[in-house]
C-alpha cells in the first residue's frame, strides 16, 4: 500500500480510491494508535453525498474497537478542531475534500490538542491499516446535538464587534458554511446576501466558493455591497472581494490583519508566517512595515508548525487558509471573515482603501497533469532542472519561480511572478511546455 496521507489527510475519489471499507479501517487503526481502551473520537463532515456514508463507516471502525464515536453532523473543519477540545475528545476526524469537486472526499484527523496529526502518527495509522486487525468489541455511538450553537458562540466570543451598517455577500460554496454563516453574520448586525448556501450533495464548490469567485464579484457589484466573502467546501478558507470587485486574497488579508495586530501589540515577535507561494508584494509589504516574514512549504500544516515553533500569532496562505493562533489551532474561514469585517467596520473605510497598503506583483500559474512517477522525475531529471534554471534567469532578480508537485492532487504546479505580466506568462507557459514534453519523452523510454 502506498502512502495514503498527503499534505491534508487522505483524499481521493469517493467509492473508488476512498471507500467505506477504507474509512472503517482508518477508524479502527486510529483507535489502536491512540492506545486507549475506550477512546472518544469526534466526527464531522461536509455536505458531499458520500460524506455521511464515510462518516458512519469510520464510526463503525471506532465502535467495533470498543471506543466512542461522537457524531457532530455537518460542520466545518475548524469546528471539529474546536469541539473536540471542548468535549475532551482523544481525536477528531473531518470527512471532507475541501475545495475539490463533490465526487472527491477525504479524511482529516486531529489530535486531542486540536492540531492535525504529525507525519509520524499518520505513518503509524497506515502501519496499523496494513495489519488489518479484526475486532468486535462493544463501543458507543453518540450525537453532539449542540455542535452548531457551541461553535457559533465561540466565533462570536472571538470577535464580538457589531457589523451593523455593513452590506455583505456571502458565498458558502454549498458546503459546511451553509449551516452557520448566515446566522453568524446576521446576528452581529450585518445585512447578508447569501449564495452557494443550498447544498444538494453534488453542488459543493461547483461554480461557487473560494475557487470560483466570478458569481460573488457580480453579486457585490450588482447589489452595491461593501464586500463579499467566500468560503471553500469545509470552510477553513476565506477569500474576499472588495466593493469594486477586486479579489482580496490571503496575502491581502494577512497584510491587513498584521497591521491591526501590530498596532494592538498582538503580533508576537513582530512576525508573520507565509509560504513559498506568498506574493512577492506581501514580502515587500512586510519589509516596509518592519515585520519579519517567514516562508514555509505550501500547506497550512507547515505554516502551523512554524507558528507553534516560534510562538507566532499570524500565518497563512494566499489561498485563504489564515491561522489566527490566539484563537484557533487551524485555519478558520468564518473566524478570518469576522476579523476582516470587524476591521473594516472599526476603521470606517472601504475594503479597497484598506487593501491598498499592499501592491501585489503579477503572478501566473500553470498546472500539469502528473502521476507519482512524473512528480519523482520532476526532482531528479537533469534536463528538467536545466529548463527551470533557464526560466529563473529569464525572470531576473525582480521575479520568482516556484515549481512543486501538489500534495493533494495529481498535478505539478508552476508559478511565475514578476513586475510585468506579459513576460511572466511567457516564461511560465514555455517552461510548462518544456516540462510536459520532457515527461512524455522519459516515459516513452521506460
Amino acid at each position: 500500500m502506498g502512502r495514503l496521507f498527503g499534505t491534508d489527510g487522505i483524499r481521493g475519489i469517493a467509492g473508488e480510491e476512498l471507500t467505506r471499507e477504507l474509512a472503517k479501517m482508518v477508524g479502527g487503526a486510529l483507535t489502536r494508535v491512540l492506545k486507549k481502551e475506550k477512546a472518544k473520537i469526534l466526527i464531522g463532515m461536509d455536505t458531499r453525498e458520500s460524506s455521511e456514508g464515510l462518516a458512519y463507516s469510520l464510526a463503525e471502525g471506532i465502535i467495533s474497537s470498543g471506543s466512542e464515536a461522537v457524531m457532530a453532523g455537518v460542520c466545518s473543519t475548524p469546528a471539529v478542531a474546536f469541539l473536540l477540545r471542548r468535549h475532551l475528545c482523544d481525536a477528531g476526524v473531518m470527512i471532507s475534500a475541501s475545495h475539490n469537486p463533490y465526487n472527491y472526499n477525504g479524511i482529516k484527523i486531529f489530535g486531542c490538542d486540536g492540531f492535525k496529526l504529525s507525519d509520524a502518527l499518520e505513518d503509524e495509522i497506515e502501519t496499523n491499516l496494513e495489519k488489518r486487525a479484526v475486532t468486535n468489541k462493544n463501543g458507543r455511538l453518540s450525537y453532539l446535538c449542540s455542535a452548531k450553537e457551541e461553535y457559533l458562540n465561540y466565533l462570536k466570543a472571538c470577535f464580538p464587534d457589531s457589523l451593523c451598517g455593513l452590506k455583505i455577500g456571502i458565498d458558502c460554496a454549498n458546503g459546511s458554511a451553509s449551516k452557520t454563516a448566515e446566522e453568524l453574520f446576521c446576528s452581529l448586525g450585518a445585512e447578508c446576501i447569501m449564495m452557494g448556501d443550498d447544498p444538494n450533495g453534488m453542488n459543493i464548490n461547483e461554480g461557487c466558493g473560494s475557487t470560483h469567485l466570478e458569481g460573488l464579484k457580480r453579486l457585490v457589484l450588482d447589489r452595491g455591497l461593501d464586500a463579499g466573502i467566500a468560503f471553500d467546501g469545509d470552510a477553513d478558507r476565506c477569500l474576499a472581494v472588495d466593493e469594486n470587485g477586486r479579489v482580496i486574497d490571503g496575502d491581502y488579508i494577512m497584510a491587513l490583519l498584521a497591521l491591526r495586530m501590530k498596532e494592538e501589540e498582538r503580533l508576537w515577535e513582530n512576525t508573520v508566517v507565509g509560504t513559498v507561494m506568498s506574493n512577492l508584494g506581501f514580502v515587500k509589504f512586510c519589509e516596509s512595515e518592519g515585520i519579519r516574514f517567514i516562508g514555509t512549504r505550501v500547506g497550512d500544516r507547515y505554516v502551523l508548525e512554524r507558528l507553534n515553533e516560534g510562538g507566532y500569532a499570524l500565518g497563512g496562505e494566499q489561498s485563504g487558509h489564515i491561522i489566527l493562533r490566539d484563537f484557533a489551532t487551524t485555519g478558520d474561514g468564518q473566524l478570518t471573515a469576522l476579523a476582516l469585517l470587524s476591521m473594516v467596520k472599526k476603521n470606517g473605510r472601504s475594503l479597497s482603501t484598506l487593501a491598498d497598503v499592499m501592491k501585489k506583483y503579477p503572478q501566473y500559474s500553470v498546472n500539469i497533469s502528473a502521476d507519482r512517477w512524473d512528480k519523482l522525475a520532476l526532482t531528479r531529471d537533469s534536463v528538467i532542472k536545466e529548463f527551470i534554471s533557464n526560466a529563473e534567469i529569464s525572470l531576473g532578480e525582480r521575479g520568482r519561480l516556484v515549481i512543486r508537485p501538489s500534495g493533494t492532487e495529481p498535478l505539478i504546479r508552476i508559478m511565475a511572478e514578476g513586475e510585468e505580466i506579459g513576460s511572466v506568462r511567457a516564461v511560465c507557459d514555455r517552461l510548462a511546455g518544456e516540462i510536459q514534453k520532457r515527461l512524455v519523452e522519459l516515459k516513452s523510454t521506460v
